[in-house]
């Protein structure tokens, strides 16, 4: 696969807004086809509200592990087919192998079957969507992978989105305690710092693959002026998580 192939990952909130993920969408067509910086896009759909139902569901009658990550992932297959029955240029995949050698610009990948039939990630809530994206970047021969969501990234206790943060460094800010902060702002930090599941930090720190958070809203650019040469470094908003700095 070529170097400028990209696998990115629909988050929820980017999925069931539809303005979210028109934007989305538009942004990243914008790199395919007018800036080029992009050859071939492969996006992943989140499991959005479908997972979050089966998460509730596990909760209330304890279906077990096994049957409650199947589920969760069928809800990204669902996500995905509803998608492209909105945009019809786009073409939904299912088989691993088609999908690595289809030269279409734009693929969105149905990862159920294939996940189904190799089996290798833990079945548990740690393991979601995103995950799953840095398991597929790994399959696919990339060193990174975005997931796009509706947040600007992993913010500092100041409200300041930490643009690169190694995994020892993101250890070191889930244990923060020591600095006064009050209850709240400890539950707002803890939002802030986990728009990510957690098994994601391990699949980094394994596979040296890493991963950029973007939001992908529809009152901001981030994904565009990521790609852009021509703004400065310090300009651009995102999050990358790497094993080292």
């Amino acid at each position: 696969m070529k170097n400028n192939t990209i696998i990115a990952k629909l988050g929820g909130k980017i999925l069931e807004k539809h303005e979210n993920l028109d934007h989305t969408l538009n942004q990243f067509k914008k790199l395919l086809y007018n800036k080029k910086v992009i050859d071939k896009l492969i996006l992943v759909p989140g499991g959005g509200s479908y997972a979050n139902f089966v998460r509730n569901f596990d909760r209330k009658l304890d279906i077990g592990d096994d049957l409650s990550h199947w589920m969760a992932i069928y809800a990204m297959n669902s996500n995905g087919e509803a998608i492209c029955q909105k945009y019809r240029e786009m073409k939904s995949i299912k088989e691993f192998g088609v999908l690595k050698e289809c030269k279409d610009p734009i693929l969105l990948f149905l990862p159920f079957d294939f996940l189904f039939q190799i089996d290798e990630l833990p079945h548990s809530w740690s393991v979601t969507s995103d995950s799953i994206t840095v398991y597929l970047a790994k399959k696919l021969g990339l060193n990174e992978c975005f997931l796009i969501k509706d947040v600007d990234g992993i913010f500092t206790s100041s409200n300041e989105v930490i643009r690169e943060l190694s995994i020892q460094e993101y250890k070191k800010l889930k244990n923060f305690n020591s600095t006064g902060i009050t209850k709240s702002n400890k539950e707002d930090l803890k939002q802030h710092t986990e728009p990510v599941d957690s098994y994601l930090f391990q699949l980094i720190d394994n596979y040296r693959i890493s991963c950029i958070l973007l939001n992908g809203s529809s009152d901001t650019n981030r994904i565009v002026s990521y790609f852009d040469n021509t703004i400065n470094e310090r300009d651009k908003i995102y999050t990358k998580i790497k094993t080292v700095i």
